[in-house]
């Protein structure tokens, strides 16, 4: 599962972009960030104001907030990049790794994804997509232009080429999974209960059963419930706004 993976890079032509404009002191950015995460976990995103994060750094203007973010969604991006800054690296190494095939590649990729301990706080501060469309569509971006193309594709090329995986279509493969795993199987996209995961999961292992692929295993479905509850805390809470 690499949606978590893929809300947490940032391409880097807009954080360049970010930086050539705001030259603000790191400390007062960190503290915005700390603070925002804090109330972003425990009364939801969408029940945080831009207020209440004001208030929690102690009276900061509202001005000097938008001096560092333009907006609360980019201050949720920069609060998830920055809980996920070691993912591109990690999944680089996996992908770089001479030691394993392109199959056991992308097996291990999900598997670490799953299990990275920073996922729970991802979860725990990102909103329902479906009702953010901004983060959705910048979640989608980094989905199509940075985690299938950088990672997933090259993986999938190099099985094809070992003899581990055998399809003629690995950029669809590589779209094809990332879409069913990062998008209709994520509690954060569509607020399902444990039985509409657990079906969903087994249907992907069934269609991916003919190329040996075996992406979710059952303790991985383990942790999958576990990360649907916290989602569909958040979704509880948004809900009573």
């Amino acid at each position: 599962m690499l949606y978590i993976l893929t809300v947490c890079i940032r391409n880097i032509s807009e954080m360049e972009a970010d930086m050539s404009r705001n030259k603000y002191p790191e400390e007062t950015h960190e503290l915005i960030l700390e603070v925002s995460a804090k109330l972003f976990i425990e009364k939801g995103y969408d029940k945080t104001s831009l207020q209440d994060i004001i208030d929690g750094l102690g009276g900061m203007t509202k001005g000097a907030i938008y001096h560092h973010f333009r907006s609360k969604e980019d201050i949720l991006i920069a609060v998830v990049e920055r809980m996920c800054e070691k993912n591109s690296d990690e999944m680089a190494q996996i992908r770089d790794d001479p030691s394993l095939n392109g199959k056991e590649k992308l097996e291990k990729m999900f598997a670490d994804s799953l299990s990275n301990p920073r996922q729970e706080d991802v979860f725990s501060v990102t909103p329902n997509l479906i009702e953010n469309p901004k983060l959705l569509s910048y979640y989608l971006k980094m989905v199509a232009y940075t985690v299938v193309p950088d990672y997933v594709v090259p993986i999938i090329q190099q099985a094809v080429q070992d003899g581990s995986i055998q399809t003629e279509y690995p950029q669809e493969l590589a779209d094809m999974i990332m879409f069913l795993t990062d998008v209709w199987m994520n509690p954060a996209v569509f607020p399902l209960s444990d039985e509409q995961l657990t079906n969903r999961i087994l249907l992907i292992n069934d269609l991916l059963k003919p190329l040996h692929i075996e992406l979710i295993s059952k303790e991985m479905i383990a942790c999958m419930s576990d990360y649907r509850k916290i989602a569909n805390r958040q979704n509880a809470t948004e809900r009573k706004k």
